[in-house]
C-alpha cells in the first residue's frame, strides 16, 4: 500500500507537465526514506533533466540516499540523449531499492534500465499502478506501439445533432465549455482541421482561455484553397498543411504532399514521422466521420447543448457509441468515450 501511495504521488508530479514534454513522457519521481518523503521531481520539458535526477538533486542530505527507496512513475532510461541515462546515476548512488509504476515499451528502453539496475544489486519492484502509470503515458505509449498519435475526436452539437445553423457558424457551447476547450488544446501536441472548416471559421486553433503552449496546427487541405492571410498561418504556433500540390517549409508553415488515396494511414505515417504524439481532430463533420468510418481514433469528446434546437445545418457524424462518463458544465454536457 506504501508503494502505491508514493507512485500516486509521482503521478501528481508528473501531471504538472502534461503538454510540455513532448516528444518525451511524462514521469515524477519520489524519493523516501524511513517512511518519509526526502525528495521529488518531475520532467519539466524534453532537453531538461528527467524525474529522477530532479528528485535527486531536490534531496537536502545525500547521505541519506544510499538508504532510500527511490520511486518512479516510468522506468529509467537507459540511453545517452540529451541528458545521460537516470538508470546509470541510480546505480552509482546505491539506491537500496527501486519502485517503477509502469515498464517503458520504447525501443531505447524496454527493460534496459530496470535490468542495469538489477545487475548493480539494487532491488526492483516495478507494475505498481501499472494501469494509472500507462494512462499517464497513454499519448506516448499509443505513438512508440502504434507507430501514430493518440487520436481524440472532438466537436459540439445542439440537442437536434447539428454543428452549425444553416451551414454558418454557430456558437453551441458555452465560456465553461470553451474553457475547457482551450485546456485540452494546452494539454494535447496538435490540433487538425480541414479545408471547409478553415475556410468557414478561419480559427487561429491556439490556447486564449488557459495558460499552456499552442498546439501543432494541421490542414488537411489538398487544393490549398484556404487564403495564406487567415489565422491559422499567423506566427502564433507551427503550422502542418498537408495538400497534393507543394511541399517545403516557409516560415512557420511547413507544407507536406500527400495523395487524397488512402491519406488517413499516409497521414498517420507523416505525423509519426514528425513525432506528433496526439492529435485533437477538430474538424467539421465530414473529416471526424472518416476517422469514425476507419476506426482510427482513441477517445472522443462531445460538448452537446441539448436545449438548443438549430433545426438546419451541418449533421454531427454518426457515432452510436455510450459515453464512459458524463460531466455537466452548467447548460452544456461533456460526453466522454473510449474505446
Amino acid at each position: 500500500m506504501q508503494d502505491e501511495l508514493y507512485i500516486k504521488r509521482c503521478i501528481e508530479l508528473a501531471q504538472k507537465a502534461l503538454g510540455k514534454t513532448y516528444p518525451n513522457p511524462l514521469v515524477g519521481s519520489v524519493i523516501v526514506h524511513n517512511g518519509e518523503i526526502i525528495g521529488e521531481g518531475y520532467h519539466h520539458k524534453a532537453g531538461e533533466a528527467h524525474a529522477e535526477i530532479n528528485a535527486i538533486n531536490s534531496v537536502k542530505n545525500k547521505e541519506l540516499i544510499s538508504e532510500s527507496t527511490i520511486y518512479v512513475s516510468l522506468e529509467p532510461c537507459a540511453h545517452y540523449g540529451k541528458t545521460p541515462p537516470c538508470a546509470l546515476k541510480i546505480k552509482e548512488l546505491g539506491f537500496k531499492k527501486v519502485v517503477i509504476g509502469a515498464m517503458d515499451s520504447h525501443d531505447k528502453v524496454n527493460g534496459k534500465g530496470k535490468k542495469i539496475i538489477q545487475d548493480a544489486g539494487i532491488e526492483v519492484i516495478s507494475g505498481v499502478l501499472e494501469n494509472e502509470c500507462i494512462e499517464l503515458n497513454k499519448r506516448f505509449f499509443t505513438y512508440h506501439e502504434k507507430q501514430r498519435p493518440f487520436i481524440i475526436l472532438k466537436w459540439a452539437e445542439s440537442g437536434d445533432r447539428f454543428m452549425d445553423k444553416d451551414f454558418k457558424p454557430y456558437s453551441i457551447s458555452n465560456s465553461l465549455a470553451n474553457q475547457f476547450v482551450h485546456q485540452l488544446r494546452a494539454d494535447e501536441h496538435a490540433i487538425l482541421v480541414g479545408t471547409q472548416t478553415a475556410l468557414n471559421d478561419n480559427p487561429s486553433l491556439t490556447v486564449r482561455n488557459v495558460e499552456g503552449e499552442n498546439p501543432v496546427r494541421i490542414l488537411i487541405d489538398f487544393d490549398l484553397k484556404v487564403p495564406i492571410d487567415f489565422k491559422i498561418f499567423n506566427n502564433e504556433a507551427k503550422t502542418l498543411v498537408f495538400n497534393s500540390i507543394k511541399e517545403g517549409t516557409e516560415n512557420n508553415i511547413h507544407f507536406i504532399k500527400i495523395k487524397k488515396e488512402n491519406f488517413l494511414s499516409d497521414l498517420m505515417n507523416a505525423l509519426y514521422k514528425e513525432q506528433i504524439q496526439s492529435v485533437i481532430i477538430e474538424g467539421g463533420s465530414f473529416t471526424l466521420q472518416q476517422f469514425i468510418d476507419a476506426n482510427l481514433w482513441d477517445e472522443a469528446i462531445v460538448i452537446k447543448n441539448e436545449n438548443l434546437k438549430l433545426e438546419n445545418g451541418t449533421k454531427a457524424p454518426e457515432f452510436d457509441l455510450k459515453p464512459n462518463r458524463i460531466e455537466r458544465f452548467r447548460d452544456n454536457s461533456i460526453q466522454f468515450y473510449k474505446k
